[in-house]
């Protein structure tokens, strides 16, 4: 695939973020499954998609629980709903929150596509 061949890490780096291809950060948007699904599917881990109810593993929200609101390709990152701040003229923000930091609990809709995906291997 498009993966570096560079022992440098800036370079592994600018990859991950300023030359990889909309089709290979898919990859970058995995998170692991809760110990039921990886029983029920037989997969470690699975792309998040907005609808699945994930749980917050890593970082200061640590232990928060919600549906998956937005998924953000460019920046690799994900919103959940409930996981927010508030900004000094009082409104409220989600927070982006890297999937690898995150556990999926319960996947959303499960169409053709995502069916096949689980069906492999």
């Amino acid at each position: 695939m498009g993966v570096p061949k560079s022992k440098q890490p800036r370079k592994q780096r600018r990859w991950l973020f300023k030359t990889s291809k909309l089709h290979e950060r898919h990859r970058l948007l995995h998170a692991t499954l809760s110990k039921d699904l990886r029983k029920k599917y037989g997969k470690r881990a699975i792309r998040v998609r907005k609808g699945d109810k994930v749980k917050v593993m890593r970082g200061s929200f640590s232990g928060h629980t919600g549906k998956v609101v937005e998924v953000n390709m460019k920046k690799c990152r994900i919103k959940i709903e409930g996981v927010t701040v508030r900004k000094a003229d009082g409104s409220e923000v989600l927070v982006p929150i890297h999937p690898s930091n995150v556990m999926i609990i319960e996947l959303g809709k499960i169409d053709k596509v995502r069916e096949k995906i689980l069906a492999r291997k």
